[in-house]
């Protein structure tokens, strides 16, 4: 190893400057990067609650087909063994926001022939989630 005066005044590591750009390139990819991210994860909210939505709904179908009836409550499809479980609403983190719509015909049940979010907000398509 040479001693520190014949390679000059250059100390060893890292100057100011130099961690200063480091750190500067850093927060630029951060601020850019973070947009994306949290784009993505909106996706996939938005994937999961269209694809539990449809899975609800067969469901429903599948039980008024077996029965001629539709259920009273989404409980009765786990109970049944139609679902494992009733679904979290992926927007609102909740079993108990799901919007619920009857039949409306007075000579049959009252049972629940449709399900949507109860998430208020658009989606990234512009459409309200409780139209989904």
């Amino acid at each position: 190893m040479e001693p520190a005066m014949q390679r000059g005044n250059r100390p060893d590591g890292f100057t100011l400057v130099e961690l200063l750009v480091v750190l500067l390139l850093i927060a630029l990819l951060a601020g850019v990067a973070t947009p994306v991210v949290n784009r993505a994860i909106e996706s996939a909210r938005e994937a999961t609650l269209r694809e539990d939505l449809f899975v609800v709904r067969k469901t429903l179908d599948d039980y008024f087909a077996d029965h001629g009836h539709y259920p009273e409550r989404l409980e009765q499809l786990v109970r049944e063994r139609y679902l494992r479980a009733i679904p979290v609403d992926p927007l609102t983190g909740s079993r108990d926001s799901w919007l619920l719509e009857r039949v409306e015909e007075a000579s049959v049940d009252n049972g629940i022939i449709n399900i949507r979010s109860g998430a208020s907000g658009e989606a990234s398509d512009g459409s309200r989630y409780r139209d989904w």
